[in-house]
């Protein structure tokens, strides 16, 4: 079964969970380590506040704490990867890389255009699944394009996770604080 078929039917399955006027108006898929598939239902109605409630594959709210807090860590996550991949706009590093190729040539040009291609390759499109993994492959391929660019000391991708850790974090906070069912 393919993820958006999962969505849709997680989404069902969340909404027997709305409150009156309330709706789910998203959905994030996570696989945290060791947990399983967890889905993770934004729930809001008309003026209201943001409230969460995440299932597991077979469409039952989760009561685990820890479990919820990774699924939101994890989406999160994998969410600033894609955004700071490539500098934050890959398509137009493809872009200036090429025009760099055809006008100047400079040796090292086609590792360069090798390596933003594996990550644009590597991005997922929506809907996306958020795995440790794809952290893992996004990481490398944002690494590989980094020390092809000349930046063999720092990472600026790592920089960028590192820096959004205390949104991360907030995410989760969030989550546990609207959380629509009991947590233990």
């Amino acid at each position: 079964m393919a993820l958006s078929d999962d969505l849709e039917r997680i989404a069902e399955a969340a909404a027997a969970f709305a409150a009156p006027a309330e709706r789910v108006v998203g959905i994030l898929a996570a696989e945290p380590l060791g947990t399983g598939r967890v889905y993770l239902c934004a729930y809001a109605a008309d003026g209201d506040e943001q409230g969460w409630l995440a299932f597991d594959d077979a469409g039952a709210p989760l009561a685990s704490r820890e479990t919820v807090r990774q699924a939101a860590s994890l989406a999160a996550l994998c969410e600033i990867a894609e955004e700071s991949a490539g500098g934050g706009d890959l398509a137009e590093l493809r872009a200036r890389l090429a025009e760099i190729r055809d006008l100047e040539a400079p040796e090292g040009i086609e590792e360069a255009e090798q390596a933003a291609a594996a990550l644009a390759a590597a991005l997922q499109g929506e809907p996306r699944l958020a795995t440790t993994d794809y952290l893992d492959r996004l990481g490398a391929a944002s690494r590989r394009l980094e020390q092809a660019l000349g930046d063999a000391a720092g990472s600026p991708f790592a920089a960028a996770l590192q820096q959004a850790a205390p949104a991360v974090e907030e995410l989760a906070a969030d989550v546990e604080r609207r959380y629509k069912g009991p947590l233990a």
